[in-house]
């Protein structure tokens, strides 16, 4: 896989002989790892309680939230059945509104998680490891969203 397919390329609109592709392309290690951290927490071989699809709807989701659709829209893709979970404004049912109504919080508002919002977690029957999982998620896009948000500074586009 070249680098302009990694989905930080990608989603910025980096393309091979641009400047900032010519910059990106002295980083295409860490590049390239960036995409095996986003195959790990997005599409990992064991799933736990979060299967694929339903991470995919969270990764929309925080990328919406974070105000960049296109990238929503990217993961989107692989949101299946979960897709309705991918809007903001969409509250989910039971054990899925107290994961998003979590997510939302760690990637909106993280100052204001508190043990009280994993207990909520752990009280809906989310394993400690899934826990871990969703976090980790939130942590992957926190990073993505802003490497993509300085690309496209890089390219003169307005963040």
């Amino acid at each position: 896989m070249s680098i302009f397919e990694t989905t930080t390329l990608d989603a910025a609109g980096i393309t091979p002989g641009s400047p900032a592709g010519t910059a990106a392309e002295t980083r295409a290690n860490i590049l390239d790892m960036g995409q095996a951290v986003e195959a790990a927490v997005l599409r990992p071989l064991y799933t736990g309680g979060l299967a694929h699809d339903l991470r995919a709807a969270l990764a929309a989701r925080i990328a919406r939230l974070n105000g960049d659709e296109a990238l929503a829209l990217r993961y989107l893709d692989g949101a299946g059945d979960k897709a309705a979970l991918a809007d903001p404004a969409e509250p989910g049912e039971g054990r899925e509104a107290v994961m998003l109504a979590f997510m939302d919080k760690v990637a909106a508002r993280t100052r204001d998680v508190a043990a009280e919002d994993i207990s909520a977690l752990q009280a809906e029957g989310i394993s400690d490891a899934d826990i871990v999982k969703l976090c980790e998620l939130n942590a992957f896009m926190a990073y993505q969203i802003r490497v993509i948000a300085g690309l496209r500074l890089m390219k003169g586009e307005a963040a």
